[in-house]
């Protein structure tokens, strides 16, 4: 018999090795149809994208011709008024008779008529020298009248001859708005005699930036920007200032006290063929990516910007790869649907296996459960106990018998009454019980008073709860005990201790009341013993009217030390403050009457700015004007020594900040020492020789009594401020 070929085995090679080449080439296909697919959504999103992108562009463009008409109108609507204003007769009459008081007068009333009917904010006239003659709000508190703007660039360019325009912050308001200039000239065209200036506020235009959705701001021929609907942005530059920009800036004082311009917070990308240019930037607090074009107004001299939101390019391209990756994911489901049911019945085969496999790992696993519940159960501190329906005990973990000293076996299958229950606490175990099996156990707890076996007791705090079984029917009751013991005898120790000390708190305060009527009582027994000097003078004068107004003055502050004992003995006893509206001036006004002799002696002025629209202050008047005296006593002591005559200001201002009243008082002292400030307002700590070291710690007292906050601060240039911050009345 010839030996045996191995050529009838290459079929079968070949054959086994056709599936494998077959699934390889249907890879392939697969591979290439998912490559050729997603370049097209890839193009698709591209193209949508540009498309969205360009239709931004568009929409900018027509929101800047917008923008830009409102801003030529608001810079146009006034630009007549300096070059007419100047032509009137009163005006050349005050330029040539600048002493003349009535040359003066009629010219503020023609420009007051002239400013009011053409609806700007300010107009007035200047000599050649910068020195304003005349102004429509020469009878306000902010009048221009006396103010020199001989550094203008717009009172220097219509000094030439030329038409001004500047847009800054005022000198003399701190407003910024658009001023605009005109030379007042003789009769003829001849030499320049002075300049008329209007100033136009575009607060207007500003505020209706407001309800824009995207970005838009104004810079200045420098590149900072003065005007942007977002507020963070406002006075910060597009690019470094050069240290000539900053002089000038200075100069002309065109940004009031700033100097420093920090750069935008921007991040700026230019794209090929993109109409502007792409901005990344954080706006309120989010990262945010703009699409930007500017405009420059050359006639204005500043540039505006447009953005808009380019999350919308961005989305219009991942709505397209949406759409295109589900189309293909569409026609991928559909030609694998068919492969997932010949694989079912595989994968149910294997779900058999699995399912058994589970079954016995869960068995292990519940048994791992039993024994680690077991495990837990006696190594609880607080005792377990169950009960059935007929309140026989079926359960007691390990703790529950350490606690009441019995056995398991002694309490499993026991009906009331258990040989722990307290035999003085009977009545009491029974109504508890009768509670529970009538389906009311106490949802919050009670207390229960037990009998160890040896005879001990044991305070324990008792938590009952429904035995539900595993079908969901109630089958007893679940009780968790825990020996609460110590913690009563803790708490009686406590209680204790809080009667002894709440005797030295209440010695305490007897001191406290007696030092505080010393120090309060001190500012009112100095000003009797100084009326009544004055008085028994006058007397020996024969001056009868100042002597009336002496024995009055005495008899006012006798009242008010009255008034004082009255206040000092309520406060201490812990009642509200006298409720009533009291304006801050006068509050300010008397303190600042009862230290003028002081003031005179020392040589110090005080300095008082408060708003007159400012809303009174909720409080005890007396009391709060005490706080003031205090305060303001401080600052002429502190000047006393080392501060010269010429400096010896007390400051004294009032502003509303988020529905409270700041009152600040500083001085021009030699400041609180680092050091010693945590200890500013500490009793009987002082740096007075002689001081009792109480009044800053009464002051806080009675300012935290009425809800506010005293607090302190070094002031630039040497010295201290004092805020007392208070609540505004409703």
């Amino acid at each position: 018999m010839p030996p045996l070929s191995p050529e009838p085995s290459l079929p079968a090679s070949s054959s086994s090795a056709s599936p494998a080449r077959s699934r390889r080439r249907a890879l392939v296909a697969w591979a290439g149809a998912v490559a050729l697919a997603l370049l097209l959504i890839a193009v698709a999103g591209q193209w949508a994208a540009r498309r969205e992108a360009n239709f931004q562009a568009d929409s900018i463009r027509r929101a800047m011709e917008v923008h830009v008409l409102g801003l030529r109108d608001a810079a146009g609507k006034y630009g007549y008024l300096p070059f007419t204003a100047g032509m009137h007769p009163d005006v050349l009459a005050v330029l040539a008779h600048p002493q003349d008081p009535a040359a003066r007068q009629r010219a503020n009333h023609h420009i007051e008529e002239v400013n009011r009917l053409a609806g700007s904010d300010a107009l007035y006239l200047t000599d050649p020298q910068g020195l304003t003659l005349a102004a429509s709000n020469w009878a306000t508190p902010q009048s221009f009248v006396g103010e020199s703007y001989a550094n203008r660039p717009y009172f220097l360019d219509a000094r030439a001859g030329r038409r001004g325009l500047f847009y800054g912050v005022g000198q003399t308001t701190g407003e910024p708005g658009l001023f605009m200039s005109a030379p007042v000239r003789a009769e003829g065209g001849g030499e320049v005699l002075g300049v008329v200036t209007v100033k136009v506020s575009l607060r207007q235009l500003h505020d209706a930036w407001a309800f824009v959705r995207d970005p838009i701001l104004l810079t200045d021929a420098r590149g900072i920007v003065f005007l942007s609907s977002v507020p963070g942005w406002m006075y910060q530059a597009t690019r470094a200032l050069s240290p000539a920009d900053l002089a000038g800036i200075e100069h002309d004082q065109q940004y009031g006290a700033r100097t420093r311009f920090a750069p935008l917070p921007w991040r700026v990308e230019h794209i090929e063929g993109a109409p502007g240019y792409l901005v990344r930037t954080t706006v309120g607090g989010k990262a945010r990516r703009f699409l930007a074009v500017d405009e420059p107004l050359p006639d204005l001299g500043w540039t505006l910007t447009v953005m808009a939101d380019h999350a919308e390019v961005t989305r219009a391209r991942e709505r397209t790869w949406m759409l295109g990756l589900l189309g293909a994911g569409v026609l991928l489901l559909g030609a694998l649907y068919w492969r997932l049911r010949e694989r079912r019945f595989a994968e149910q085969r294997d779900a058999r296996r699995d399912l058994e496999l589970r079954v016995r790992e869960r068995t292990h696993e519940l048994d791992q459960a039993h024994a680690f519940r077991k495990a837990m159960e006696d190594s609880l501190l607080v005792g377990m106990r169950a009960r059935d329906l007929q309140g026989r005990i079926i359960y007691v973990n390990p703790a529950f018998c350490e606690m009441t000293g019995y056995g398991a076996d002694e309490l499993l299958g026991r009906l009331p009454p258990y040989p722990y229950w307290h035999p003085d606490d009977v009545t009491q175990h029974w109504f508890h019980y009768e509670a529970m099996m009538s389906g009311q156990p106490a949802r919050s707890g009670f207390e229960s008073r037990l009998r160890h076996r040896d005879g001990h007791e044991v305070i324990t705090m008792v938590y009952t709860a429904r035995l539900i079984d595993a079908d969901g029917r109630h089958s007893g009751w679940m009780s968790s005990v825990v020996d609460i013991t110590e913690q009563k005898r803790a708490e009686l120790r406590q209680r204790q201790n809080d009667e002894q000390l709440q005797h030295a708190q209440r010695l305490a305060s007897l001191g406290e009341m007696a030092s505080t009527l010393a120090h309060e009582l001190n500012q009112p027994l100095m000003a009797l013993s100084n009326f009544a000097s004055a008085a028994k003078a006058f007397a020996a004068q024969g001056n009868q009217p100042l002597l009336a107004s002496s024995l009055d003055e005495t008899v006012a502050q006798a009242k008010r030390s009255a008034e004082i004992v009255r206040r000092i003995r309520g406060f201490v006893r812990q009642r509200t403050a006298g409720a009533e509206d009291c304006a801050v001036a006068a509050l300010v006004t008397n303190a600042l009457a009862l230290l003028q002799g002081e003031m005179r002696q020392r040589q110090v002025r005080a300095e008082v700015r408060i708003p007159p629209a400012l809303p009174p202050v909720r409080g005890d008047r007396v009391l709060l004007e005490q706080v003031l005296l205090n305060l303001l006593s401080n600052s002429l002591q502190a000047m006393q020594q080392g501060t010269p005559p010429e400096r010896r200001v007390v400051e004294v201002e009032a502003e509303l900040r988020e529905g409270r009243v700041h009152i600040r008082i500083a001085d021009h002292g030699p400041g609180i020492d680092a050091a010693l400030a945590e200890q500013v307002f500490a009793p009987f700590f002082t740096t007075k020789a002689g001081g009792l070291g109480l009044g800053l710690n009464i002051c806080r007292t009675i300012v935290e009594a009425h809800r506010g906050r005293l607090s302190f601060a070094d002031r630039p240039g040497g010295g201290t401020v004092f805020t007392l911050e208070l609540e505004a009345s409703p």
